[in-house]
């Protein structure tokens, strides 16, 4: 890759843009001056009558070509155009974002420092602030948890009653500030029988059927094989360490037996990026507040 960066390629791309232009002024100045026999046809006739003459291009058509060549070389003096020259104005793209987003940001700054001094549940309750924090969703949240928030196969539903890392505003706004990295670890090490007892207690936990016997053995491996560790002795989860509740009707991957199994044997591993660098902390608690009023914030499990 570094080929690709050194000088030489720098020069070249100079080399190349000024003289394909000093090519065209130059072009243009050996036709201005060249003789042409005017009146005398070129031999090309079509529809009976229409005859091409060999005469030349109006003198106002040709400094146009000379105008554009004279504007090429101003523009490459002011912007970047020329290999590693940035231009005598030393404008980027980057830049010109910058600036844009900050003009707006100044804007709109009053608006979010109101919403930014209320508490999320007030936020939440605001038609103005829940419809921007709708907005914002819609904008950034809804390619995984779905336009309506109800998430999909590994993305949690954020409308129903259940919280993997907690439902409190403060644990909302930690979730979309910081993110969140969910890991269940494989335990393929148990073996394949008493993985597929341990999926039975699972699913006999949601009322689901389930064999039995397998029940009472998977019971007893969950509390011997680390599993309670997490998910709690009554399976009910941990929000301190995003371990799903194991006892209620969601599913995060599935509820068939054959699910269950594959996330017991082989694991798995969610991350929640986070947004606080990205949208600032002002965006943040509108999300957070929107994200709250989607099932009557605080009474999630």
């Amino acid at each position: 890759m570094s080929d690709f960066v050194n000088d030489f390629w720098n020069f070249y791309v100079v080399v190349i843009v000024l003289v394909s232009i000093l090519a065209c002024a130059v072009l243009l100045y050996v036709q201005s001056k060249g003789k042409v026999n005017q009146g005398v046809t070129m031999g090309h006739v079509w529809d009976e009558t229409l005859e091409e003459y060999n005469n030349p291009m109006p003198k106002w058509w040709s400094w146009l070509f000379y105008i554009t060549v004279i504007f090429a070389l101003v523009y490459l003096a002011l912007y970047p155009g020329l290999g590693n020259f940035k231009g005598v104005l030393g404008w980027t793209s980057a830049g010109q974002h910058q600036a844009e987003v900050a003009k707006v940001d100044a804007q709109v700054k009053p608006l979010f420092d109101k919403y930014l001094k209320m508490d999320v549940a007030a936020v939440a309750a605001d038609k103005d602030a829940n419809e921007m924090g709708k907005r914002l969703y819609l904008t950034y949240c809804m390619q995984c948890h779905g336009a309506d928030a109800r998430g999909a196969k590994g993305f949690p539903n954020l409308a129903d009653n259940d919280w993997q890392w907690g439902g409190e505003s403060a644990q909302i706004v930690e979730t979309i500030s910081n993110g969140r990295m969910g890991v269940m670890p494989p335990h393929a090490q148990l073996g394949a029988e008493t993985i597929k007892d341990l999926a039975n207690y699972v699913r006999s936990l949601s009322g689901l059927p389930a064999d039995s016997v397998r029940v009472a053995k998977g019971q007893e491996a969950f509390a011997t094989a680390g599993c309670s560790a997490c998910h709690g002795p009554d399976a009910h989860g941990m929000h301190a360490l995003g371990a799903p509740n194991l006892t209620d009707k969601v599913w995060l991957y599935g509820s068939s037996e054959a699910t269950i199994i594959e996330t017991i044997t082989k694991g798995r591993n969610n991350q929640m990026p986070a947004w606080k660098d990205f949208l600032g902390e002002a965006k943040v608690h509108l999300l957070a507040g929107y994200v709250y009023s989607l099932s009557a914030g605080g009474e999630k499990k």
